[in-house]
């Protein structure tokens, strides 16, 4: 029988879990490091080498155990950034944005749409998909969430060009180019009319990588919004409409044959990027045998970095407005702290670059998922301070998503002519639809 716990993210007091649940509920708190579970995919990290530690972030923290006869009889479960779906056995874990309607403790109504994180997913994988409501069992939410990322990863992959390896080919004629094939000469050829038979190397684009996006391109259009998320904009037609071309030899009947040449990575030095989308298409089209508790004591599910996600989210608002999104994560488009540098200095070696989350001209803007209401902690203060100071900048802020209780604040800094802002991202709580919540943040978006 198959067990759902629905939690919200960010939720430190600790869910009381169910007794039956518990022991898988230790199992999922204790992998600690997420790289450990092969099955489980974590957005950004499975993706791309990004150094934001997400690798090693729990999915769950357990609190107020209480044992009997050596058994854990009573635990809560508390929750950090990620967000999504996770199982095993015949136990999954539901982690919605915090801005999900709640019952107590935590826990998230069953019937409740989950807006806002499927809202800020469409945002930042540029999805125009608008009728999400159909998604009520965890399956179908868990490839909901994989097909958001597919037209992104595919972006990614094809702009270092279409996928090619060598391959090797037979040949029987008189152009002689490769390794003799004595076995199939002696068959084909003896006696001899001018033909030989041989092998050579070739490079080819109708090979397992190419094959495998086909196959989970043929996946996603039988699914009730896939032809959305293939016909989501022009650059995604055409890379589909490439992938086509290149892979005449398709047969469904092969798919299985294909899963299993790709269940290992690829590793290629220039195509860099297919590595992350062949792990996606393994994912797209194994899931129906990953539905929890096939395998015992596996681990599987999705989850996002809900810090990662709300930052990228804020920057396809703020791009407009001329912010540049220093992504602090890989170290790209920051400013040096010192004027000028020298090497060999300890103090100012390599110009010591900042990467603050948002900036322009005058204003540094700090992207928090966190609560902020309760209070700025002391290094996130100092942090922009540094930023505002050495940009010279005269206003720095902090923008944060809440639940309709916080308000603008300012506050001037004592020895310097800079002010700290506190801007409340107001998420609407109430949408009886996906299309009044669409309506009601855009408002708060030009807000």
């Amino acid at each position: 029988m198959n067990r759902t716990i629905h939690l919200t993210d960010n939720y430190s007091e600790g869910t009381p879990i169910p007794s039956e649940c518990i022991p898988d509920i230790l199992q999922i708190a204790s992998i600690g490091c997420l790289q450990n579970a092969p099955e489980l995919l974590v957005f950004p990290h499975s993706f791309n080498e990004l150094k934001d530690g997400i690798g090693n972030l729990s999915i769950l923290t357990l609190r107020d155990k209480q044992y009997k006869d050596g058994e854990c009889v009573s635990v809560k479960a508390c929750t950090g950034n990620l967000m999504g779906f996770v199982g095993i056995n015949d136990t999954s874990v539901s982690i919605h944005s915090r801005f999900t309607h709640k019952k107590e403790n935590g826990i998230v109504d069953e019937t409740s749409q989950d807006y806002f994180l499927y809202y800020m997913l469409q945002k930042v994988f540029s999805i125009n998909v608008f009728n999400l409501e159909h998604s009520s069992n965890r399956e179908d939410k868990i490839m909901d969430f994989l097909l958001f990322l597919f037209p992104m990863m595919l972006k990614k992959a094809m702009a270092q060009g279409l996928y090619k390896e060598y391959k090797k080919n037979q040949y029987d004629d008189d152009r002689v180019k490769g390794t003799i094939d004595v076995n199939r000469f002696i068959r084909n050829d003896i006696p001899f009319r001018g033909k030989v038979s041989y092998t050579k190397s070739e490079y080819s684009y109708d090979n397992t990588i190419t094959q495998l996006i086909r196959h989970t391109i043929e996946y996603i259009k039988h699914h009730p919004f896939g032809n959305s998320i293939l016909n989501n904009d022009s650059e995604t037609i055409e890379y589909v409409r490439q992938i086509k071309e290149a892979t005449p030899s398709y047969s469904l009947r092969d798919r299985q044959r294909i899963l299993n040449t790709n269940r290992l990575p690829k590793v290629h030095p220039y195509f860099t990027k297919y590595r992350e989308l062949q792990q996606l298409c393994v994912h797209i089209l194994r899931h129906e045998s990953l539905k929890y508790g096939e395998e015992k004591d596996k681990v599987h599910g999705v989850l996002f970095n809900g810090a990662w996600l709300w930052e990228e989210y804020l920057n396809t608002i703020l791009k407009e407005m001329d912010f540049t999104h220093a992504e602090n994560k890989i170290k790209e488009r920051g400013f040096r702290m010192f004027k000028d540098g020298n090497e060999n200095e300890v103090v100012s070696r390599n110009n010591r670059k900042l990467y603050p989350d948002f900036y322009k001209d005058n204003f540094i803007l700090d992207a928090k998922y966190k609560h902020l209401n309760s209070g700025v902690g002391r290094e996130d203060l100092y942090q922009v301070v540094t930023y505002m100071y050495c940009s010279c900048a005269e206003h720095g802020g902090y923008l944060y998503p809440d639940e309709g209780n916080g308000i603008n604040c300012n506050y001037q800094l004592a020895g310097y002519n800079g002010f700290i802002h506190l801007f409340p991202f107001k998420v609407p709580l109430n949408s009886v639809s996906h299309e009044e919540f669409v309506k009601q943040i855009k408002e708060e978006e030009k807000n």
